[in-house]
């Protein structure tokens, strides 16, 4: 058997170009998840729990995409599930039993009982957690508020004074390695109940109303210009978005089928460090 010597296990001090190639050798063959690989991949997650690794990050200007992912990490997530032993974690009198804690250094943002921040999740300074959930690989940047049973899927990322108003749903992804995540960018609102998946783009500063439901293949028509231009997959910066319905022919007949509508772009009277409630008005769009 090998002994594997200290320098091997170095890992505090590891590269992230050394942590990737141990982590990627690692998912080439599992069996090498002892020692220098499974640390490799423990590593990866601790960074993410510390904010230093991200999934996802701002490419440089001038690049192809406006997000560059790391696939490495999501795949270093999945191996930590292989590696980590399902334990009883204790809240008080609550129980659970599972393979990831809760994270427990708390203090620079606030967490309302009984809001959950998973181990390997990174929430910045300032930001406000109430009773909803931050999984693993997601990241809430300072000042943002994840409202009541609002849930930010694994690998999700939210920028900076951000409200993900009560109910919201953003989804996680792990797999396919590098498959965006949803990421919600600096000062948008997302209203009650939406639903933001499969690595839609939300970007800076736009508004969802109250139900919008935004999947990868969602049509996102702007209706703002006498003939309707319509994307999918991300919502342009500043957007005000509403929920709506477009007809569909299929073999029993027309239905309705959803989609989002782009119906004005925020303003300096819709300008964030307004009340969000007054600036919807302006659309007649409910939170």
């Amino acid at each position: 058997m090998h002994d594997h010597s200290a320098e091997e296990l170095r890992l505090p001090y590891a590269t992230v170009d050394e942590l990737r190639a141990a982590v990627l050798e690692a998912q080439a063959d599992k069996a090498l998840l002892t020692a220098r690989h499974a640390n490799a991949v423990r590593e990866a997650v601790f960074r993410l729990d510390q904010g230093s690794l991200r999934v996802a990050e701002r490419s440089p200007p001038g690049a192809a995409e406006r997000w560059t992912v790391h696939g490495w990490i999501q795949q270093a997530i999945n191996l930590f599930f292989g590696i980590a032993q399902s334990e009883i974690f204790a809240a008080g009198d609550l129980r659970f039993f599972d393979k990831i804690p809760p994270k427990t250094q708390l203090g620079e943002f606030r967490v309302i009982p009984p809001g959950v921040v998973r181990y390997g999740a990174h929430v910045e300074k300032g930001a406000v957690i109430m009773p909803g959930y931050v999984n693993i690989g997601a990241r809430v940047g300072a000042g943002s508020m994840v409202d009541t049973w609002a849930t930010v899927g694994s690998c999700a990322q939210v920028g900076r004074g951000v409200h993900l108003s009560g109910g919201v749903g953003l989804g996680g992804v792990l797999e396919p390695p590098g498959a965006r995540p949803v990421i919600i960018e600096d000062g948008a609102f997302i209203g009650s109940r939406c639903i933001v998946v499969e690595g839609v783009l939300v970007e800076e500063e736009a508004v969802l109303g109250a139900g919008v439901t935004l999947t990868a293949s969602t049509p996102i028509l702007d209706v703002t210009g006498v003939e309707e231009k319509m994307t999918k997959g991300h919502i342009p910066a500043r957007s005000v978005v509403i929920p709506g319905m477009r007809p569909r022919r299929f073999p029993a007949g027309e239905y309705l089928t959803p989609c989002a509508l782009i119906i004005g772009t925020r303003t300096q009277s819709t300008d964030r460090k307004t009340s969000l409630n007054s600036a919807l008005r302006d659309f007649g769009v409910s939170v």
